[in-house]
């Protein structure tokens, strides 16, 4: 099974399982983002990501630039606390 396959399955499973409350705020959050044209700013494979420093989940700022140096660099981002 593919990625888009898995996503698809997610979503099913969210949708015969979440209140229909939850789902309205999904739908709501997930139509906000497509009207924010926010898709149209994101870098895609073969695009060249901005320098930029963060920090890790230990506290610790990594910043792009000098971690490159080292080899290629894998991006993960994910949501924190809700």
């Amino acid at each position: 099974m593919n990625l888009t396959q898995k996503i698809k399955e997610k979503k099913a499973q969210f949708q015969s399982s979440a209140p229909d409350e939850v789902q309205k705020v999904m739908t709501r959050a997930i139509k906000e983002l497509q009207d924010s044209k926010m898709m149209d700013k994101v870098l895609t494979k073969g695009d060249k990501a901005p320098d930029f420093t963060l920090e890790d989940t230990h506290g610790n700022y990594v910043n792009l630039h000098n971690t490159l140096s080292s080899g290629p660099v894998v991006l993960g981002f994910y949501r924190g606390r809700w």
